[in-house]
């Protein structure tokens, strides 16, 4: 077959057409799994920022690659085409089912397999489009092809881009989300045997790999659920009531010995066998200082555990729970037996859900509150990090009234003693008092807390009825810090350094968490 292009026909021609249309599904699956892959590697491997980046950088590299390979397929064309197609639908389609699998299975390989399938899918995507603009080549003159073919390329990626986080990966989630672009691929690869069927010279033995692929994904689509669980399982040990994907984290709720747990990107956010502990040593210090707290707000806590302890106060009339995921809210407001966790807290008449972004809605808001409870995640990510730093402790420092106190919850001033202490310098930068303390949490062993005042922080003369955990005599036992998490010297995190994020990935690493 010649690769010399001749003179454009007055119009397009149907194979033309076809093959452009082929160049946006290619284009919007090639996105597909690079953005899968920054997901699950964000997930499982927290710090979405480095994750993405990496993985990115990885995927356009390996792009080159295949696009510079590309110069050395010479004959057969069409037959080329088919094949990478078959190969990018097989790989790229399962690369979601592997990675959780192995995340679970071979955890210390995980890396390793991440960047070698992105290499590898990278490359064979990179092989694509020139093939497709050398095979359209022939009937197409040469400034057209290129405007037509980087149309429809930027057209797929642009689709594919809105629709992963709105669409697929809410509904679908990243297992099935990446099996159904591997069929859409296939279904290119089964449209150029027909479309090229008299060019290829063993047609029957393309005709069964486009059938074996086809077949191979269609089996993993409808085993999606089987594989999601099983490697599920194996990772979070118990049995597993509920999971979710939502455009910002994985839900996981299991069952076991220690009741209920709930996991967030695979970390455990509390146990129901403990949670008492760490939501009344979270709520209760600055609830009961304040002495008749009216309005509240809850930044972070989308399972309702603290909005429930600050309901044992009578003194309050409304509670505003800022939580970022709906997913997270729905679910503990909806499911029967985590509303009997929570109390029914999100049901209560006094409290209103938002459901955006904290920092966004401090900025935004003119409300005053009594107390604010903020319960993040820790800071795993820069993402979540911003919710550390001195700019968004400033603007919590506005929103709380003059008289109020604000508490944050401050990861493990044992393991991440660092990091602790860098919480507290970082609130104290921006103009707060301070008050740190600590709890024993068997679930997560010494946990943090900073209490954040424009006033001296007192002990309670009273506390609420009923409670597990905290008493008058107790109490001021948390503010007693041993030795080895005694103060150290620290930054301030700032929106432009995020040194909490790295601290903490230094510190929790060696701690092999």
């Amino acid at each position: 077959m010649s690769d010399t292009a001749v003179p454009a026909p007055s119009g397009p021609r149907p194979i033309d057409i076809a093959l452009l249309a082929s160049v946006f599904v290619v284009a919007a699956c090639g996105l597909v799994y690079e953005l899968a892959a920054g997901a699950l590697a964000s997930y499982l491997l927290g710090d979405s920022v480095l994750q993405f980046s990496t993985v990115i950088g990885t995927y356009l590299f390996a792009m080159g690659v295949g696009s510079w390979l590309s110069r050395y397929f010479e004959r057969q064309l069409p037959a080329h085409f088919l094949r990478i197609e078959l190969l990018v639908a097989l790989v790229g389609g399962a690369l979601p089912a592997i990675l959780f699998i192995a995340n679970a299975y071979l955890p210390g390989a995980f890396r390793l397999l991440l960047y070698g399938l992105v290499l590898l899918v990278g490359t064979l995507v990179g092989l694509e489009i020139p093939l497709v603009m050398r095979i359209l080549r022939r009937n197409v003159a040469l400034k057209d092809l290129v405007s037509q073919v980087l149309t429809f390329d930027y057209l797929g990626a642009l689709a594919v881009s809105l629709a992963f986080p709105l669409l697929l990966v809410p509904h679908l989630g990243l297992v099935r989300t990446g099996l159904l672009f591997g069929l859409m691929n296939a279904a290119v690869a089964l449209w150029a045997l027909w479309l090229f069927r008299h060019e290829l010279r063993r047609l029957g033995a393309h005709a069964l790999a486009c059938a074996l692929v086809l077949g191979t994904l269609l089996a993993g689509l409808w085993g999606a659920d089987h594989i999601t669980t099983l490697a599920e399982d194996k990772f979070y040990q118990d049995r597993i009531v509920f999971s979710a994907a939502s455009p910002y984290q994985r839900i996981v709720v299991t069952q076991g010995k220690a009741g209920h747990r709930l996991f967030l990107n695979g970390n455990l956010q509390f146990a129901e066998r403990d949670e008492y502990r760490y939501h009344e040593a979270l709520v209760h210090p600055a609830m009961a200082a304040h002495g008749a707290p009216k309005k509240v707000a809850v930044l972070g806590g989308g399972d309702g555990m603290a909005v429930r302890e600050i309901l044992k106060y009578p003194s309050v009339e409304s509670v505003t729970l800022v939580e970022l995921d709906p997913a997270m809210t729905r679910l503990f407001g909806q499911n029967p037996t985590l509303r009997r966790l929570n109390g029914g807290a999100l049901a209560s008449p006094k409290v209103a859900v938002v459901n955006t972004d904290a920092f966004q809605w401090l900025q935004d808001t003119a409300e005053v509150f009594d107390v604010i409870v903020v319960d993040f995640p820790d800071p795993t990510s820069f993402a979540i990090g911003k919710l550390y730093t001195q700019s968004f402790y400033a603007l919590l420092d506005q929103r709380l009234a003059a008289s109020g106190y604000a508490v944050v919850q401050t990861t493990s001033p044992l393991v991440a003693r660092q990091s602790f202490w860098t919480v507290v310098t970082t609130i104290e930068a921006a103009g707060l008092r301070t008050a740190p303390y600590h709890a024993h949490v068997p679930s997560f062993g010494e946990w943090g807390f900073v209490l954040a005042s424009r006033r001296p922080w007192r002990p309670p003369t009273a506390l609420p009825p009923g409670l597990q955990f905290l008493s008058l005599a107790s109490l001021p036992l948390l503010w007693v810090f041993p030795p080895d998490m005694a103060r150290v010297p620290a930054e301030v995190n700032r929106l432009s350094n995020q040194v909490l994020v790295h601290r903490y990935e230094q510190e929790w690493g060696r701690a092999g968490h």
